[in-house]
């Protein structure tokens, strides 16, 4: 039993006694008065009340009790209340939640007079809310590294991940992945970006000097007149002036024959990488040799842990630059939104749009585990908890009829006697 409950229990426990001692002194009461009743008239006026204050005390004892078990243990028809009809009062209490708090209208009645989306945009808009909520989002990430960071979780991403990557067929995703970069003839900036290169390559003094030397060194039967340096120099500037040609009638044209040779080209290979046996064997045995390849594992072993360590370390530092991002994001988010009323009316008109369905698909769930959760409960349980919670107000009931049940008792006989005259 926790804190609370035994808190609970004691202050039961002193209500009892309380009107337990009520119903004593009353009984005292009478005898007395019935001792005294010859010596004087006064005493039957207080033997009148301190009847009815037992009766009245030991009527409301007997019903309150009754609720919860049956009193001194005698199988009394409609006594032990509770017990007896709980699975009733689990429907019941599940009814009444689902009308009177999951009912659609009540939800939407009450998400309109809410306005989430201002709560939420105040509530995030202020510094310290959003550093609450950094610190929280932190301490939950570091909770689940430390989890992570366990030797059977790295075990299974391991084995998953090469698992996973044994299933890929290397070949046909190459070629997605080709067909996607490609869409658009976007290749072709990769191509003018080549073709650049190979522009300033040609045109530069240097490169020029190396191939007239390499293009004189081949022509040596005109070493014999002098001629070799000469051709060399001639061929290596038209080289030069040729590939600057091509490039700038490729960069004016984009029908340009090379340009759709190049399309072709690549199409061509998108298609065989899709679908031709030969490179698709030649892509499965490349991905087997590398997955075999024990530095692997290692190497996706180590990068897990590296990427625990950095995040941990992050983590656990006043000044972690994730826990500032979160803040950072979660404050500029609630400014924005804000001082955005068409978007704090769009999420409100998502929230009405969306409650109606997400009420009406767990109501019945939530009725039937209301129901479920009653008729589980063990029958001394379920009594002793709803004694422990509401007997101490039933003892007031106890302790005002025997007060009430005095007072009345006190008027009966007085209005006797008076009748009497």
């Amino acid at each position: 039993m926790n804190d609370a409950a035994t808190s609970q229990a004691q202050a039961l426990a002193r209500m009892k006694r309380l009107a337990l001692g009520l119903l004593v002194l009353a009984a005292v009461l009478y005898g007395v008065a019935t001792a005294l009743e010859e010596r004087h008239p006064a005493w039957g006026y207080v033997g009148a009340f301190a009847e009815a204050a037992m009766i009245g005390a030991m009527a409301d004892w007997f019903a309150v009790v009754a609720l919860f078990r049956h009193p001194l243990g005698l199988p009394i028809p409609h006594t032990a209340i509770i017990p007896t009809n709980k699975a009733r009062i689990g429907r019941n209490l599940a009814n009444f939640i689902c009308a009177h708090f999951l009912g659609t209208q009540q939800v939407l009645e009450r998400l309109r007079g809410l306005d989430p989306a201002a709560k939420l945009a105040a509530w995030l808009s202020q510094p310290a809310h959003a550093a609450r909520l950094g610190d929280y989002l932190a301490a939950a990430l570091r909770y689940g590294l430390s989890a992570f960071d366990d030797e059977r979780v790295r075990h299974f991403l391991r084995d998953t991940v090469l698992a996973r990557l044994e299933r890929v067929d290397v070949s046909r995703v190459a070629g997605q992945l080709l067909d996607v970069l490609t869409a658009n003839r976007r290749h072709q900036s990769l191509l003018d970006e080549v073709l650049l290169q190979v522009a300033d390559l040609v045109e530069d003094e240097g490169i020029q000097a190396k191939i007239a030397e390499v293009i004189a060194a081949e022509l040596k039967y005109l070493r014999y007149v002098g001629l070799d340096v000469v051709a060399g120099n001639l061929a290596a500037e038209k080289i030069a002036r040729g590939v600057c040609r091509v490039v700038s009638e490729m960069g004016h044209d984009p029908e340009h024959p090379l340009r759709l040779r190049f399309d072709d080209y690549m199409a061509g290979f998108i298609a065989r990488l899709k679908d031709d046996p030969a490179l698709r064997l030649k892509g499965e045995a490349i991905r087997d040799e590398v997955l075999a390849h024990p530095e692997l594992a290692a190497y996706l072993q180590g990068l897990w842990s590296q990427l625990l360590g950095w995040l941990n370390e992050d983590l656990g530092r006043e000044d972690s630059s994730i826990r500032a991002r979160v803040t950072g994001v979660a404050l500029t988010l609630g400014e924005k939104l804000r001082d955005d009323a068409g978007m704090r009316q769009w999420i409100n008109a998502q929230l009405l749009e969306a409650a109606p369905r997400w009420v009406e698909r767990y109501r019945e769930d939530i009725r039937r585990y209301i129901v479920e959760r009653v008729d589980a409960w063990h029958t001394h349980e379920l009594t002793d908890e709803l004694e422990r919670n509401i007997g101490r107000d039933l003892q007031f009931v106890r302790i005002n009829g025997t007060l009430v049940g005095g007072l009345i008792g006190l008027l009966i006989h007085t209005l006797t006697q008076w009748l009497r005259g």
